[in-house]
């Protein structure tokens, strides 16, 4: 791989790191803004990269303000569309992950269409449902919901999340699977789903907080992962819904 290539993906790596950082912050500060862009000086050489690391985290920009039951704040959204225009999605190389992208689009869109800066992206209907656990297997199953964590927030709604609340078990089920496999990333994903569930009301199968506490210790320390985990405990803690 050439060496600017090896370091622009470094760059952009690092940017994701840095707005994952600021989003955890806001959370961890009761839903405030991120404070992501700098509005006196938008055409430096990082906003590409900034652009990149939004585009990347998507609608989990505006967990802190959907958690605490309020909407997303106009800086965050102009970002995110902004990022969007200057960064279409990616070609999915499967049709399994061109469902994970169009689901992870669909969610932006709709949070986006509630801000100004929606623009004319009408909130289509949402993408097919990916296969449910009867048919795919609970295990295969679960790793689709572990990619599709970012809609584990309130104020969206739809199939993906009436597979979670009728499959609390096999959620539970992944959870154990991934921390016995070492794979604390998947595991804090499908605990935000668990979460979610649990705060809208279903049971959940699984004692959550032990589960949390113990990816807390053994996780890869990034703030990306982080994010996940305080998204976790929040959604557990009682998130406005």
């Amino acid at each position: 791989m050439p060496f600017a290539e090896t370091t622009l993906r470094d760059e952009y790596a690092a940017a994701v790191e840095r707005v994952a950082g600021r989003t955890l912050d806001a959370l961890r500060d009761g839903g405030g803004t991120a404070a992501l862009a700098d509005p006196a000086n938008p055409d430096t050489t990082t906003r590409r990269p900034l652009l990149a690391a939004a585009r990347v985290l998507g609608v989990n920009l505006f967990a802190p303000q959907l958690l605490a039951g309020s909407g997303p704040d106009d800086a965050t959204a102009a970002l995110l569309a902004e990022a969007r225009r200057a960064l279409p999605a990616p070609a999915p190389a499967t049709e399994e992950a061109a469902l994970v992208i169009g689901w992870q689009d669909w969610a932006t869109v709709r949070i986006l269409a509630a801000t100004p800066h929606g623009g004319t992206a009408a909130v289509t209907a949402p993408p097919p449902a990916p296969p449910g656990p009867a048919t795919a297997g609970w295990q295969t199953w679960s790793v689709r919901m572990a990619q599709l964590s970012a809609l584990a927030l309130p104020g969206l709604d739809g199939p993906v999340h009436d597979a979670a609340r009728a499959n609390t078990l096999d959620l539970a089920r992944g959870t154990v699977r991934a921390m016995l496999r070492r794979d604390p990333t998947t595991a804090v994903r499908l605990a935000r789903w668990l979460g979610w569930a649990r705060a809208d009301g279903r049971p959940v199968r699984l004692e959550i907080e032990p589960v949390l506490d113990r990816i807390g210790f053994i996780g890869d320390g990034t703030a990306r992962s982080e994010l996940e985990l305080a998204i976790a405990r929040r959604l557990l803690n009682g998130a406005s819904r």
